[in-house]
């Protein structure tokens, strides 16, 4: 226990400490303990860290209202391009569900609609190529390819939905590719990518595949020679053509992002070029699994008496393979959101 006894003189002020033998200690005069000056210290910073604080959140504030509100330009596009696409698809009697498709993904992206561009595009061109040859073994050939709402939807929904999570969950901003700082919106990126390109590149396969050269195809599952035409038959070149549609579409995908992003943040971000090596490992990826999956579980038979392959059997119909558990379109569809759900897991692992 200690007495301590504060006086004042001219010298300072003497304190008494009882501890068996009493002991003066002179402390100087104006001697403040050090605990007020702290306290002191601790309003101020507290106060120029509340003010920061708030500084700071008035900007992010007001940067996340600027991405919030969509800017007119984005607006305009997003009606007019999907206009375009339904005057082209007017003449060729496939408007249906393009309309919605362009305009989701012209808001959300300009890289995912440049991809619905050059799949458009390219897959368009590919059909029409050679088109009195597909005449002859195709017996539901349509001429210069015409597609339904239900072929639209099988092979744009998987980016479609896709875009939508990245309309909500990022808001309509191009962005780099960039897992470690921007993960969900590379992912969404990514899938967008890889759905498309599965479909342009088992397009590219299928169209131009199965015209160019004179030898039959094979069969992916047995290897063996198989008639143009049956599903799941592939080539060497419609394997090639298959990277090739793929990389096209990532090439539109980088293309943007190259032009369209702030370049004081793309030389921030990783490298973007391997969107075109993503883009036609998903175009390659997709045309296999599309043929696999057309091997097995989609019917193909001739018909004996057009010589036509046809994907349901019937009289007069020679089983060649497969089995009458899919249809084109939901082949079509399950290797779009398998390539969509696929790619951006390898990206991820394997970005530079």
């Amino acid at each position: 226990m200690k007495d301590i006894d504060l006086g004042s003189g001219n010298a300072g002020v003497s304190i008494s400490m009882l501890t068996g033998t009493d002991e003066d200690i002179q402390i100087p005069v104006g001697y403040a303990p050090a605990h007020s000056n702290m306290r002191r210290r601790y309003s101020l910073v507290d106060v120029d860290v509340a003010w920061k604080s708030g500084l700071l959140f008035l900007y992010l504030r007001r940067q996340q209202q600027k991405r919030d509100v969509i800017p007119p330009t984005r607006w305009l596009f997003s009606v007019i391009f999907p206009l375009v696409m339904a005057t082209f698809g007017l003449r060729r009697k496939s408007l249906d569900t393009r309309l919605l498709v362009g305009f989701v993904l012209s808001i959300s992206n300009f890289a995912f609609v440049a991809c619905l561009f050059a799949f458009f595009i390219t897959s368009s061109r590919a059909t029409k190529f050679r088109s009195g040859v597909k005449r002859r073994f195709e017996e539901e050939f349509k001429e210069g390819g015409q597609r339904n709402w239900l072929q639209v939807l099988c092979n744009s929904g998987m980016a479609m939905q896709l875009a939508l999570l990245y309309l909500l969950d990022v808001g309509c901003e191009e962005r780099p590719i960039d897992f470690t700082r921007d993960y969900r919106s590379s992912w969404l990126g990514i899938g967008i990518l890889g759905a498309f390109a599965c479909s342009n590149g088992d397009t590219w396969a299928s169209e131009l595949g199965s015209v160019i050269g004179n030898k039959d195809p094979f069969l992916i599952t047995t290897f063996q020679r198989v008639p143009r035409g049956t599903n799941g038959a592939v080539t060497p070149v419609g394997l090639v053509l298959s990277a090739v549609g793929g990389a096209v579409v990532g090439l539109s995908y980088y293309l943007v992002v190259l032009y369209s992003v702030d370049p004081h943040i793309l030389s921030l971000s990783p490298p973007q070029w391997p969107l075109v090596v993503a883009g036609a490992f998903g175009g390659f990826t997709g045309s296999l699994l599309d043929s696999l999956l057309g091997a097995t579980l989609q019917y193909s038979g001739v018909n004996e008496k057009t010589g036509c392959i046809v994907g349901c059997p019937g009289r007069g119909v020679r089983h060649i393979s497969g089995s009458w558990v899919l249809d084109n379109h939901s082949v079509n569809l399950i290797s779009s959101i398998a390539t969509g759900l696929l790619l951006p897991r390898l990206a991820n692992t394997f970005w530079p």
